[in-house]
This record gives C-alpha cells, sequence and structure tokens, in this order.
C-alpha cells in the first residue's frame, strides 16, 4: 500500500502562483509514476502532468504546458507541482496519485490516491 497526502492548495490571484506537494509513505515510492490530476465542479478528473520513476520524464495536458512544473524527490518521498501563471479555469480540486504504468492517464490505471486539494483562482 502507498499512501498520499497533498497540500499546498488555496486562494490565489490569477496570474499568481501555487506549489503542490504529494507526500507518500508506506511501499517505495520510487518505483512509481506519479500524476497530477484535478477535478472541476461538474467535470471529470482528468490528468494535467505525469512524471516517470526516476523524474526523467514527464507530460503536461495541453491547458497546462508552459504554465506548469513536475519533479520528485524520492530521498523525500514527495513529489511537488508548481503552478505559475494560474487562471481562474485551474480552480478545481487537485490529485496526486501513483501508478506502475509509464503511461497511464485515465484514473483507473492509478492504483493510489491522495484525499485532494483545492485550487481556487480569482479573477
Amino acid at each position: 500500500q502507498v499512501q498520499l497526502v497533498e497540500s499546498g492548495g488555496g486562494l490565489v490571484q490569477a496570474g499568481g502562483s501555487l506549489r503542490l506537494s504529494c507526500a507518500a509513505s508506506g511501499r517505495t515510492f520510487s518505483g512509481y509514476y506519479v500524476g497530477w490530476f484535478r477535478q472541476a465542479p461538474g467535470k471529470e478528473r482528468q490528468l494535467v502532468a505525469r512524471i516517470s520513476w526516476n523524474g526523467g520524464a514527464t507530460y503536461f495536458a495541453d491547458s497546462v504546458k508552459g504554465r506548469f512544473t513536475i519533479s520528485r524527490d524520492n530521498a523525500k518521498n514527495t513529489v511537488y507541482l508548481q503552478m505559475s501563471s494560474l487562471r481562474p479555469q485551474d480552480t478545481a480540486v487537485y490529485y496526486c496519485a501513483a501508478s506502475t504504468d509509464n503511461r497511464a492517464a485515465m484514473t483507473w490505471e492509478y492504483d493510489y490516491w491522495g484525499q485532494g486539494t483545492q485550487v481556487t483562482v480569482s479573477s
């Protein structure tokens, strides 16, 4: 089992920045690919970024490309999502999730989930 806990969400003005953290405990975390998803009210949960087990490969959804970065520190069992130039449409609950699939993009491909952290971007 892997337990994931997100933190760092909050209220920010448009154009601002936030850094989300995903702290893992339990089984060895370094072997997992980690994705950050978000879910806005009334919408499906969607992948916004993903990082490989060693940090060497990343993926970003078109909607966040150039504004978000993802990184991980396996020594600290933590994955980060740095969000910049935030827009009101980035408002959502953000979840981190872990998978053994290096191309996991859908929610059902992820084995472990955090409880989510709210990000609200005001205009």
